[in-house]
Formats: C-alpha cells, sequence, structure tokens
C-alpha cells in the first residue's frame, strides 16, 4: 500500500516509542489528518481499541468521524459490502453512536467530554486520541488517563491542538507552569527544533508551510491576519502559544531582583506602597510592597505574599514583619471584620476607598504608568499581570474592568496605591497647552 503524505510527518506515523504524543500546529498544517492516518495504520497491523475523544461528542460527525472516513476511502480500504462479516484488509465505519470497525477485530470509539458517564463503559483500551486538547478540561485529561489501560499492549495517548493562552492546562502541563513552578520544556525550543523528546512525550510543531497540498492562497489568507487580528495570526499561521486578547498592561515587565532593588534607591522621593487582597479557599492572600517613582511615573513592584487556604491568625503570623516594622496596609474594605483583626492584632491597616466604577478607575490608573517593573522574585505576580488580558462579552468586545482570570496581585496594586493619581498624558497636554495659550509672546528684535 502506498500513500503520500506531507515530509515533515513522516517519521511521526510510525514513531510509537513514547506514551504521549503531542502535535502542536497551525491551521492546515494537516497534523489531525496525520493522526488519524497513523490511528488507522496501527489498527491494522494490531487488534486494539481506540478512543477518539473531543469536548462535544456531535462534532466529531464534522470532524475527526469525517476524516478518517475520508481517508479510508482515499486507501480503498472502506468496506461498504453490506454483509455482516467485514471484508479482509478493511474498516466498516457505523453511525449511532460512531465507531469505525476493522476486519482484525480492532475498533475505533469516539465519545464527548459532555457526556462524561458514557466513558465508564469502555474497556481495554490502549490508545486515545485528544483531538482540540486544550479544549478539554483539566479533570478531563486526568480522567482518561485512568481510562488508558490493558493488560498487554503498550498505551499510548496522542493530543493534537491549536496553541492557545499560555493560561491553558495544555501549555502548563506539557511546557511550563510558573504558579507549581513546574519547568518541562520552552517551547521556543520546540519552534526551532520542530520536533523532540523529552522524557516519555514526544512533541511535533508544524504550521501551514508544512503542508503541502495546500493551495498557496490558504496561506495568503493566513498571512492577512497579521493585519487585522495578530492573536489569532500566531496561533493560525505560527502556531505558537501566547496571549489571547487584548493586554491589560502592555507596559508590564519584569527585572532581576538586584536591579529592582538598585532602581528604588536612585528614585530621589520614592512613594512606598503595600497593599493587600484578601483569599481563602478559591482566591489568595495576595500582600504587595511597591514603590513608585512619581517623577517618571514608573511603578515597581519588589515583594510578594501569596497563599490560600490561610486562616486570618495563620495570615498574621506569616506577616508579623509588617506590624514590627508598622509598614502601612491598604487591603480591600469589602473585608471589614478581617482588617479590624489585623488592626487589633497591632497591624497599620486600612480599607482602600470603594465607589461604583472604582474598579475602571483603578484599572485605568494602572494604565497610565510609563513602566510597571517587577522583581523576577515575584513570580506569581508575573504569572497573574504579564499575559493578563481583558474579557470579552459575548460579541466579543472587550470588558474594560473584568479580565480572563481573577488577578488578586492585580487588585493588591489597586488598594495599596488607594489614594495616589498618576498623571493622565490626555490632562498633562491640556495642561501645556492652556499654560501655553496664556503666556504672553515676547516681541522679536
Amino acid at each position: 500500500m502506498e500513500k503520500e503524505v506531507n515530509p515533515h510527518f513522516e517519521d511521526f506515523l510510525f514513531d510509537w516509542n513514547e506514551k504521549f504524543q503531542l502535535l502542536v500546529g497551525g491551521y492546515g498544517s494537516s497534523k489531525s489528518y496525520h493522526v488519524a492516518l497513523k490511528i488507522i495504520l496501527k489498527l491494522m497491523q494490531e487488534k486494539r481499541t481506540a478512543l477518539v475523544v473531543r469536548e462535544v461528542y456531535e462534532t466529531h460527525k464534522d470532524s475527526t468521524f469525517a476524516l478518517f472516513n475520508e481517508i479510508i476511502e482515499d486507501m480503498g480500504l472502506l468496506d461498504d459490502s453490506g454483509k455482516r462479516k467485514i471484508a479482509k484488509g478493511k474498516i466498516r465505519p457505523k453511525e449511532s453512536p460512531y465507531e469505525l470497525k476493522f476486519y482484525n477485530g480492532s475498533k475505533i470509539i469516539f465519545k464527548g467530554m459532555d457526556k462524561p458517564a458514557k466513558l465508564k463503559s469502555i474497556h481495554n483500551v490502549s490508545l486515545i486520541w485528544l483531538e482540540e486538547c486544550s479544549e478539554i478540561k483539566y479533570e478531563g485529561f486526568k480522567e482518561l488517563l485512568g481510562r488508558l489501560r490493558h493488560p498487554t499492549l503498550r498505551l499510548h495517548m496522542i493530543l493534537s491542538t491549536n496553541p492557545v493562552g499560555e493560561d491553558n492546562w495544555t501549555y502548563r502541563h506539557f511546557f511550563q507552569d510558573r504558579i507549581n513552578k513546574r519547568f518541562v520544556l520552552d517551547d521556543k525550543e520546540l519552534y526551532q527544533k520542530r520536533t523532540i523528546v523529552v522524557g516519555d512525550t514526544y512533541y511535533h510543531h508544524s504550521t501551514a508551510d508544512d503542508n503541502l497540498f495546500l493551495p498557496a492562497s490558504y496561506i495568503e489568507q493566513l498571512e492577512e491576519m497579521k493585519e487585522y487580528d495578530p492573536d489569532l495570526y500566531r496561533i493560525a499561521r505560527k502556531g505558537r502559544f501566547g496571549v489571547n486578547g487584548v493586554r491589560v498592561l502592555p507596559q508590564f515587565t519584569t527585572m532581576a531582583h538586584r536591579e529592582v532593588m538598585k532602581a528604588i534607591n536612585r528614585i530621589k522621593k520614592p512613594l512606598f506602597r503595600v497593599g493587600m487582597d484578601f483569599g481563602f479557599v478559591d482566591s489568595y492572600n495576595a500582600v504587595l510592597r511597591m514603590a513608585v517613582d512619581m517623577e517618571k511615573q514608573y511603578l515597581y513592584i519588589y515583594w510578594e505574599y501569596y497563599k490560600k487556604g490561610m486562616t486570618d491568625d495563620k495570615t498574621a503570623q506569616e506577616l508579623k514583619e509588617f506590624k514590627e516594622s508598622g509598614e502601612r496596609i491598604i487591603a480591600d474594605s469589602a473585608e471589614a471584620k478581617a482588617i479590624q483583626y489585623y488592626r487589633q492584632q497591632g497591624f497599620n491597616m486600612y480599607g482602600a476607598t470603594k465607589y461604583q466604577g472604582s474598579r475602571l478607575a483603578n484599572t485605568k490608573k494602572m494604565k497610565r504608568f510609563k513602566k510597571i517593573i517587577c522583581s523576577d522574585a515575584c513570580e506569581n505576580t508575573i504569572h497573574e499581570l504579564e499575559n493578563l488580558v481583558y474579557a470579552k462579552d459575548k460579541n466579543g468586545n472587550i470588558i474594560p474592568d473584568e479580565f480572563a482570570i481573577d488577578p488578586h496581585t492585580f487588585s493588591a496594586a489597586w488598594y495599596g496605591l488607594d489614594g495616589y493619581e498618576v498623571t493622565d498624558l490626555k490632562d498633562e497636554a491640556q495642561n501645556q497647552s492652556r499654560s501655553t495659550r496664556q503666556r504672553p509672546r515676547g516681541r522679536r528684535r
């Protein structure tokens, strides 16, 4: 049997050395096609049960199930005889539910994570394909790992996806998770090497350039995205992870802690502030130490505290240095009871001013800093603020005071800067223009 394939996928088709195989790529790179072909070839050689999963079951009809059928027909493997027994070397598709049965007893089952109860009846699955795995929840991924078992055959899980934001579980699990300080692979290394093996995971990166069967007009359409949608261009054309959406703080940068402290020491009259956001079970207690260069309009973040599941008494013990130093902490005024407790314990703590529209006003204040420079020692602050993007409504418009995540360090910065106003460049320009108009001009001589 002969089948023409894209050269970049040749080795992938027959590589079964690793348990996990992650395919990341842009639009039209043919990654899904080659995963389907790889599974067909494997199940023709060995009697296996394979499970193909998407987040929503009904999406199989026009995607994975249709793709398998296309390949089967193209290779002349379709059994449409209507006879009870499948013809030798052939494959028979079945709908309701979607399934592919092979002559040798292999079969491919299609399931959706929107109907998790139906996964419990599946046994002896030795191969799982998670198509568009970034759409599947992390809990679903872990549940599927538990379904991958067979008494004798080697186990394999293939995951394919267009890259999304770095906050997605696929990035945190297979590349790096800053919050939990877990590093596996720098995604930039994958883009450079194209294929790489780390531990028991095979990584594969592809773009539309790797698909020799694509018309040039399709690639031209992908290139046009660069002008009107840079985020989609990164995903669709370059096949790379990154920030999805409009960044809230594009002026946010990081710097070595020692350099941050040197810069703060050079400020003539620094304004030091401390802000605190309260949390417990799902949210975090976040405390930030900050310094403002009022002349340059730079904000420095040089110290953080970030923990959850802590009662006030335990948190107070861990923050006792603030009680000893007398540093003023401005905290979330919605937690009046907590603030009163800390004050009784000897903390110099007050509630921040809150009013209707204060979230938007505080966000605009943060955006007016010319630079926000964060110490590399504040890992949680970096994780939340470096790639913080606005939430969007159902029409795709940004919501100016809502975000894609709940950034506790952002709230802590708001509270800590309560009462301090950053000069608005628009107001500054108007003031300069007004003073120029009022200044009398001297006569030329």
